[in-house]
């Protein structure tokens, strides 16, 4: 099958597909005589889990690290089980995160009398002069914040 084809079977855009090629996450596939890209059953595969790991907010090393796994099936899977666990640990922090962010989205929130000119708004006078929210954590996601 053409690129076309996979992206549509996989339901993603075509760069999405190139994207992860480029990556080393799928392999690159056969070329026809044409010079076109021949996919074949074991790349819609590929495509499909790596499309349910980022649906699980994995991020790409993680995604490589679970696909070196699969590619031998003889290891031991306990290093999996540690990625998966601190994937979880890194949801669990987010959710922590944004928590805290929405308590403190309600208090501003709560400042408001109703209507009344912009000028004597409770929330934009909490705005304007509260402190900077605290940094959140870094993302496990290189590149995120």
């Amino acid at each position: 099958m053409r690129i076309g084809e996979l992206a549509r079977r996989a339901d993603c855009p075509v760069e999405t597909v190139r994207y992860y090629e480029k990556q080393g996450l799928l392999t690159a596939p056969r070329r026809s005589g044409a010079n076109y890209r021949d996919y074949v059953a074991a790349h819609l595969e590929r495509l499909a889990f790596i499309r349910r790991c980022r649906a699980l907010d994995m991020s790409l090393p993680e995604i490589r690290a679970l696909i070196d796994a699969i590619e031998r099936p003889g290891a031991d899977c306990a290093p999996v089980e540690r990625l998966l666990e601190e994937h979880i640990g890194h949801v669990a922090e987010r959710i922590a995160d944004l928590t805290a962010l929405k308590a403190e989205l309600d208090a501003i929130r709560a400042r408001c009398v109703g209507h009344q000119p912009a000028a004597d708004c409770g929330i934009v006078q909490t705005l304007s002069r509260s402190a900077p929210r605290r940094k959140r954590r870094a993302s496990h996601v290189r590149g995120a914040r």
